[in-house]
């Protein structure tokens, strides 16, 4: 089965999941879904890479919370150990191309983009990229996927717009396998500010508004970092889903507030997983002794 598919039904789980006053069996999950509780049991957990039962804890409000009490200074160790990202972005290349809005308008003028739509483990995402790199993943399940190109496409007025999808799919791939993707993105230089901080958010972890301007140094926009998150046109690769309010609270997400909450989760689920994965390592290299505490 392909990431869209897992995804389709990923998104469905997650919808009763988020709405139910109280968590939801296994067994009320698949009846929902329409498989046997066996069969929901291994796609869901191929897709989140724990059960259901463990991902709704990690989908929960107050998961945003916790990681927030556990990482209160999240990009004040990242900066301060030269962190520039996850281990998945470790070999980003990142294209930033400052200009005001008369320059972009007249520097798109000619500019060919590449488009297409891709499936991803979040349903289906626009691509669009210029010969130097991907310039835009936006997620289409909510909008729908002329909405999403017309965002996209508005970015760089006076381009024009070729469908190729070929051209994109090893950076789409690299993108949500693990293994980063060129990019050439443009935006103004107090944008440019915000999403280099966004790159800086571990993956598992999240930044309120607050923190993301007191990282800049202009701790009294947090209006303003909270719009060009917003702006941001590459989703999932510049991770303004790991942005949440100072309450704790998720706030929005241009591409869908279902997708940002599939994102932390995942997030969350995985860099859990692999924490207990290397505890679970270290344990078995300790001799009897050293594991028993004697």
């Amino acid at each position: 089965m392909d990431q869209g598919y897992h995804y389709g039904v990923m998104r469905r789980a997650i919808e009763l999941m988020d709405g139910a006053e109280a968590p939801l069996s296994l067994e009320e999950l698949a009846a929902a879904m329409g498989m046997s509780g066996a069969h929901f049991q291994r796609v869901f957990s191929a897709w989140a890479g724990v059960s259901p039962k463990r991902y709704q804890q990690h989908l929960a409000l107050g998961r945003a919370k916790a990681l927030l009490r556990e990482r209160r200074a999240v990009l004040e160790v990242a900066d301060a150990v030269g962190l520039s990202g996850g281990s998945r972005l470790h070999d980003l290349f990142l294209r930033w191309e400052a200009m005001t809005p008369g320059e972009f308008a007249r520097g798109a003028e000619g500019v060919e983009l590449r488009a297409g739509v891709f499936d991803s483990p979040f349903g289906p995402v626009v691509a669009m990229g210029t010969g130097r790199g991907l310039c835009g993943l936006g997620f289409a399940g909510e909008q729908g996927e002329d909405a999403v190109r017309a965002d996209l496409g508005a970015r760089w007025p006076g381009a024009r717009v070729v469908e190729d999808r070929a051209a994109l799919a090893g950076w789409v791939d690299g993108a949500f396998g693990g293994r980063g993707a060129a990019l050439h993105v443009r935006g103004g230089p107090f944008q440019i500010k915000v999403w280099e901080a966004l790159l800086a958010i571990p993956e598992g972890s999240v930044a309120t508004y607050g923190e993301i301007a007191r990282a800049i140094g202009h701790p009294g926009a947090v209006r303003a970092v909270g719009t060009a998150v917003g702006r941001n046109p590459v989703g999932w690769l510049i991770p303004c889903h790991r942005a949440i309010r100072g309450t704790g609270e998720l706030g929005g997400y241009r591409w869908g507030l279902p997708v940002k909450r599939a994102m932390l989760g995942w997030e969350s689920a995985r860099a859990e997983g692999q924490a207990e994965g290397r505890e679970a390592k270290r344990a078995g290299e300790r001799s009897p002794a050293e594991a028993a505490g004697t």
